[in-house]
Order: C-alpha cells, then structure tokens, then sequence
C-alpha cells in the first residue's frame, strides 16, 4: 500500500495537463465535464498547438513548454501526463519532485525497469502517482467482478480479442503490436478480477499470412496466477469479420458456476443447479479515463490507495514483459525473474542519488512490491 500526501482546501483540485494532442483534447473535454477539477495549465513543447487547442475548448489556461513555469504560474495542485509514453517517466518525476500528484496515461512508463524508478520517486517525494488504465472503469466490468465473487474457487478466466484495425504508422512496424500495444487492457482486468498477480506465463505469437503488419500481430499467452487461477488471452489484431468488441469476450469459470461478459453489455451468470446465489449490487459510475479521474481525485482527498496506484500496476506491465520473453524464448517465463531483471536495471540506470538510495534499500523487488501483490 502506497503512503501519499492528501490534497486538502476547497474548491475543485487544480490540475496541469502534459499533452495537447489528440488524447489530451480528449482529456480536456473530461476534465470540462467534471466538478471535481480545474484545469489552470496546459504544457506542450509547441506552444502553438497548446494555445489552439485551449482556444478550442474555450480555456483561459496558463500555457508554456516548462512544466515547472506553467505549475508555479497557475498555483496547480495535480498533473495529468498525456505526453507520448517514452516520456512518462521524465514527466512524471519532474512532477513528483515538484511536489505535485500525477495521473498518467498507461503505460505508466515505457518498461518495467522505468515504472519501478517511478515507485521509488513515488516514494522519495511523498506523493501519489498513479496510471489511467482506462479499461478498468466500467459499470459492467465492475459487475462482473461482483458475480465472479459469488462463484466460489475460480478455475479459469478466458478472454478473446479479435480486431483488425488499419492504424498506419509505428504500430505495423513493431515487433509485437498486440501484445506491447494492447494486451496490457486485459492482462489489468485479469488481475482486477481475480485481485491476485501472476506467477508465471507461457506465450506464443505469430503473424498470419494475410497480416499487414510487420511483427507478430497474433497471440497466445497462458498465465498462473496465485492460488493457481489459469487466465488465458488469446488474440488477433488482423482478423476480420465477426470482431470482438475493444474489451475483448471474457469469461469466468468458477466451482459453482460461470460468468460471461462480451466486453459492453451487462454481464451474464450462471450457476450449478444446487446453488443460487446473487451477485452484489454495483451503482453505476463514469467510463475509461472519466473513471480513473474520479478515483485519482478521490484518492488525492481521502488518502484510500487507487487501484492505478503505480506500486499495483507495474505486475500489469511486467505480465507484458514476461509475455514477449516467453515468446522470443519458447518457453515458461517466471513474473519474479522479470522483476528482479527491471531491478537491476533500475538500479543500475538511476540517475537520481535519492531514487537510487530508495530503489538499494528494496533489497530486491520482489521484497519491495510483496504487500502490493496482496491489494492489487
């Protein structure tokens, strides 16, 4: 469980948004939507693209190419990073360090040894930072979980993806798209469902003949959790016809019954015939990233840990990791090697003394992140 510094006063907690492109207009019109939060600071290196998109959405804003100027210019009290994933972890602890909590889009950053500098720098400056892994806040995922709930021991959970979207650009030239790209949506919800990590991962991946991308479009990947749950992804980011939706199609198969859910209707539940059971009642709440603000607002004035909270969310990350190293290896990747291989790393790519000095006194991650494991 993380420890962080509470955001106290009235009013609507003041917030700097890192990115004006097209995910950060999307966040501007959540955060225009929302009483909660107002947004006094808009940071872009191009300054101009930053200006137009204020002007778009009617904002009177602070706006500059400096975090640090816009921050101290508009007394902001939160960042929310939007910038391109290879700079989360730059931003992110800028922000830390300037004492200000920070909502970022996921990835968190880039790899795992990255996220965990960011666990330290979470720790070294007292203050919260935690990942918008958007396909977590769903009303009916959210229900789902509360059926699985009442199906006692859980055996298995499946869930299939099936698109084929024609993005262009860096997407068909990566070497795993689907899983570096896209997996990470389920292998999270895999992990809120079950409330548990994995221990370990086997995965296959390929590219069909027909693929018009250049890596492995397709994939595979058996994971163990603890307890000894099997979630297996199977998925396809070039099949068209009969397409899944963008949550996939899950299913959960426990010892008193089943649950379906196809990723946007409401959920479906089954049990054995000597036994019936109701799954708890769950209010609805906003979407996606709307989702992840209320719960980082929530958190910011509660002191409750958020489920993105980046302690939880980097085994989403290492599961991805692992993944690719079990299909570049053919073979059983443990998550403890993957995490003890990012800390080294991290310990090693440091440039922080006190990051570095807070990063040495893990001993190792797996000592570190062991309470995370139990509250994820």
């Amino acid at each position: 469980m993380s420890t962080f510094a509470r955001v106290t006063g009235e009013g609507p907690l003041r917030v700097v948004l890192v990115g004006a492109g097209n995910m950060g207009r999307a966040w501007m019109r959540v955060l225009g939507e929302s009483p909660d939060v107002a947004l006094v600071g808009l940071v872009d290196l191009d300054t101009d693209l930053a200006r137009r998109a204020a002007a778009e959405h009617g904002l009177d804003v602070a706006v500059g190419a400096a975090l640090a100027e816009v921050a101290a210019a508009s007394s902001a009290q939160a960042v929310i990073d939007v910038t391109v994933p290879p700079a989360h972890h730059a931003v992110n602890t800028e922000a830390l360090f300037l004492g200000l909590p920070v909502l970022c889009e996921k990835p968190i950053a880039p790899t795992v040894a990255e996220t965990l500098s960011l666990i330290a720098a979470e720790e070294v400056s007292g203050q919260l930072l935690m990942t918008s892994q958007s396909r977590r806040y769903y009303p009916q995922l959210a229900r789902l979980k509360a059926a699985a709930a009442t199906l006692g021991d859980i055996g298995f959970v499946t869930t299939e993806f099936f698109k084929a979207p024609h993005f262009g650009g860096f997407r068909d030239e990566m070497e795993h798209p689907l899983l570096v790209d896209m997996a990470i949506h389920a292998f999270d919800v895999a992990r809120y469902l079950l409330e548990a990590d994995p221990v370990s991962v086997d995965c296959r991946t390929f590219n069909p003949a027909w693929s018009w991308y250049r890596g492995d479009a397709a994939s595979s990947a058996t994971f163990v959790f603890a307890g000894g749950t099997r979630f297996t992804y199977t998925g396809s980011w070039c099949s068209p016809g009969l397409e899944t939706s963008w949550n996939g199609s899950w299913r959960v198969s426990g010892a008193r019954g089943s649950a379906t859910w196809d990723g946007e209707g409401e959920p479906r539940v089954e049990y054995a015939d000597a036994f019936d059971s109701e799954a708890s009642v769950v209010p609805d709440s906003r979407s996606e990233i709307a989702g992840a603000l209320d719960e980082f607002v929530e958190a910011l004035r509660t002191g409750a840990t958020p489920s993105g909270d980046v302690h939880s969310n980097v085994y989403s990350l290492a599961m991805v990791e692992a993944a690719v190293r079990s299909a570049a290896e053919e073979r059983t990747v443990l998550l403890a090697d993957v995490l003890e291989d990012a800390y080294a790393k991290a310990l090693s790519n440091e440039s922080r003394d006190d990051v570095r000095a807070s990063l040495n006194a893990w001993g190792s991650a797996a000592e570190r992140l062991a309470p995370a494991s139990a509250t994820a």
